[in-house]
């Protein structure tokens, strides 16, 4: 592995091709000249048109739906460059598919996050950019170094122009859960706003979930952080909870747009007057609705592969 390579090159796999090109065009460069497709009868096609020999080589690529078929396109991509003699890889992968897979929650269960990574190892990866993962715990199931970004500074970027502009609301930051409690904590003190938690229970199974509030949110706006909204389940219950307890709006904030299933939908029925999503994910057309607004990570991403690169420091883009 060298440590340096002699130029940078972007390349993209078809998970967010729009992303991956807002990066290079931050980073005053082409997109590189590959095609990633599928023969006929399944398999990932891939072939790079240009040489990478001793380059620093980037490869954007979400594992996101379709996941396996997202997750092939990298591995192979990475041994595709490998091969090619590229002096160093990293692998920018803005979404972490298989990320909530990273633990035995019961018995003879995978633990899939891990095996992901070890195929991205030992795919020729000699570090990887992501974001958001799931449990940061996870950067040890790489054997390579990891630089994990935080989307929270970006939402708070936003949330701290319509804190400002809309004087007459009285804004609170609400927790879905337990497990971001610290990730909502960080997100309040940057904006200045107290704190409240949504504490999920379930009595038995098979037996709807009964929410309690900590915290004072009567009258108040709230504002929701996740770090994923999936199928909007738990999103959109707790933000009826918070609407029946007294809040006087809701919206919410998260940096992985998945999105699967009936998300679309309740969103759409929920009480919730705005969702905020970043671009790690593509976000396709009929998931576009009017109460969903999208910012972009391009120019964070774009930092940090540049911090890469001439070996500075990126630990000061995470706040």
């Amino acid at each position: 592995m060298n440590i340096h390579g002699k130029d940078i090159k972007i390349f993209a796999g078809n998970s967010n091709i729009e992303l991956a090109t807002s990066i290079a065009e931050c980073l005053g460069l082409p997109l590189g000249k590959a095609d990633v497709g599928m023969f006929s009868d399944g398999e990932i096609s891939v072939s790079i048109h240009e040489s990478v020999r001793g380059s620093d080589v980037f490869v954007v690529q979400s594992t996101s739906y379709p996941v396996n078929r997202n997750l092939m396109e990298l591995l192979i991509m990475i041994d595709a460059f490998r091969r090619a003699s590229a002096g160093r890889i990293t692998a920018v992968i803005p979404y972490y598919g298989y990320a909530r897979q990273d633990r035995k929650s019961k018995a003879r269960d995978p633990i899939s996050s891990k095996l992901v990574a070890d195929l991205i190892c030992k795919a020729g990866a000699d570090r990887v950019l992501t974001m958001d993962l799931h449990a940061a715990q996870i950067q040890g199931f790489f054997d390579v170094p990891v630089d994990h970004m935080q989307g929270m500074p970006i939402l708070a970027s936003y949330f701290e122009k319509k804190v400002a502009e809309e004087k007459d609301k009285d804004f609170i930051v609400v927790s879905p859960d337990l497990g971001s409690v610290t990730r909502a904590r960080t997100f309040a003190e940057r904006l200045g706003l107290p704190l409240a938690i949504v504490d999920k229970r379930r009595p038995k199974a098979n037996v709807s979930e009964v929410m309690n509030i900590i915290g004072d949110i009567k009258n108040k706006d709230v504002i929701i952080l996740d770090d994923m909204i999936d199928t909007a389940g738990t999103l959109c219950g707790a933000a009826k909870a918070i609407l029946e307890k007294g809040a006087r709006s809701v919206c919410a904030c998260a940096t992985h747009a998945v999105l699967s299933g009936p998300a679309i939908d309740r969103i759409k029925d929920s009480v919730l007057d705005e969702v905020v999503l970043l671009d790690t994910i593509k976000l396709d057309p009929e998931k576009r609705i009017d109460k969903i607004k999208t910012l972009t990570v391009a120019p964070v991403l774009a930092e940090a592969i540049a911090r890469i690169y001439s070996d500075k420091p990126v630990s000061t883009l995470f706040v």
